[in-house]
């Protein structure tokens, strides 16, 4: 009888077997079509863990016919990055090759830049397919010449339904679980704990079957969930992904003002031994998308904790890990620019890439110039207060607003110069 972790048994090998994500790989989605037509494009699966990136790699591994090579952003450096390139340029001549050689790298964020510049010709040029797995918004750990190369898929935590058809799966069909008497009260506990992610579920079974002494009932209720996992809180956490819980925790501290917790769980963090430049990034992820314009300088102060981190370590690092921490709790805060880019991306992607008003072209030669480029436009600092009103929109969406500034002080100055511009400009 196998001694691999219930996760491991029960990995999906096929996308019949697959949970989840079906705006993915459902029936004639476009992972789906990828996989059973065997001509894989460069992609990159962006989500939290325990929601099947690896396993999709896997089962693309299985399936398709090209040479499949696997590498981890932990343990790689650019020279292995190069070994790889050159197997699949030889593989991608040989007369025997069944297609495009692919590269996976799990965890591709945690890959430096001169690492993921190593990539570029290989995938330009199609001696390597990539696909990269990560947990981190490819936007702020890929380079963006790696993005333009390479389609992003967004993965979701699995819902109640993926997690109750996984976990009849697996006492139905586990090679050890399936020969145990197991009795299930309530779920409501353990898919709280799961929190959308697979393998943790698959962990906390694994759990309560080696607690349980052999012939014993296992009996799966909320109350026993939480004892186990009381006792226990990292048993079900093999993979230290309670780190995702805990940043989740201290993050929605911070945007909600209350810099005791901040600290609190900046604390269980560092005690855990976690990266102090992982925490530092977060944060300056946070002080753009939840201070923004309400203070300007949170992102300043981010910026240069993460800077130090980088210069002194642990453990005196900690001491600005807090004082960042402390800074940005208790900071005004705004979303506006947030949901600003946001709204403009999704008219982008709604209106398509509408014409630039000729007044606003740029005219480099003398033909631009006789089609009209650059014409009638008003050089605003020749004009008092170094404001003229002109249109700086498409026409289409010349009275769309993307930005609304939030009822902060920094922002309330800000709405008063905009709206004094624009109502009084000439």
């Amino acid at each position: 009888m196998s001694t691999a972790p219930l996760a491991e048994r029960m990995r999906p090998i096929t996308l019949d077997d697959y949970i989840g994500q079906q705006h993915l790989v459902g029936p004639g989605c476009i992972l789906r079509r990828m996989i059973e037509s065997g001509r894989i494009a460069s992609f990159i699966l962006w989500g939290p863990p325990g929601v099947g990136k690896t396993t999709l790699a896997k089962i693309i591994a299985n399936t398709t016919q090209c040479a499949f090579y696997t590498l981890s952003a932990v343990t790689s450096g650019v020279k292995d990055v190069r070994d790889v390139i050159e197997r699949c340029r030889a593989e991608s001549g040989s007369m025997f090759s069944g297609g495009r050689p692919i590269l996976f790298i799990d965890e591709i964020h945690r890959f430096s830049k001169s690492q993921q510049d190593s990539l570029l010709g290989a995938v330009e040029n199609g001696t390597v397919t990539l696909i990269g797995a990560t947990t981190e918004n490819p936007s702020f750990e890929v380079i963006r010449p790696l993005l333009s190369r390479a389609q992003v898929y967004t993965l979701k935590p699995l819902e109640a339904t993926d997690l109750q058809t996984l976990l009849d799966r697996t006492l139905a069909h586990d090679e050890i679980l399936s020969r145990r008497k197991v009795s299930v009260e309530q779920t409501e506990a353990l898919f709280r704990y799961s929190g959308g992610d697979a393998r943790k579920l698959l962990n906390i079974l694994d759990l309560l079957e080696q607690s349980a002494a052999h012939g014993e009932e296992i009996v799966i209720n909320d109350r026993i969930i939480t004892e186990r996992l009381q006792e226990n809180p990292q048993a079900y956490d093999k993979n230290g992904e309670m780190h995702y819980d805990i940043v989740s925790a201290f993050i929605k501290s911070i945007r909600g003002s209350d810099p005791d917790a901040a600290v609190y769980w900046l604390a269980r963090m560092i005690a855990g031994g976690e990266d102090p430049e992982f925490i530092a990034r977060r944060m300056v992820i946070l002080a753009s998308e939840d201070i923004g314009l309400a203070n300007p300088t949170a992102m300043l102060i981010a910026n240069t904790t993460f800077d130090v981190i980088q210069k002194i370590g642990m453990p005196e690092g900690r001491i600005p890990l807090s004082e960042c921490a402390i800074y940005l709790a208790v900071s005004a805060k705004s979303n506006s620019a947030y949901i600003a880019i946001d709204a403009a991306l999704a008219e982008v992607e709604r209106s398509g890439n509408l014409p630039v008003p000729l007044h606003l072209r740029n005219a480099p030669t003398g033909l631009m110039k006789k089609l009209g480029y650059g014409q009638n436009y008003r050089y605003a600092h020749d004009y008092p207060g170094n404001f003229v009103r002109q249109q700086f929109r498409p026409d289409e969406i010349s009275n769309m607003k993307f930005w609304n500034p939030c009822i902060n002080p920094a922002e309330d100055i800000m709405r008063q110069r905009h709206d004094a511009r624009w109502k009084d400009g000439q």
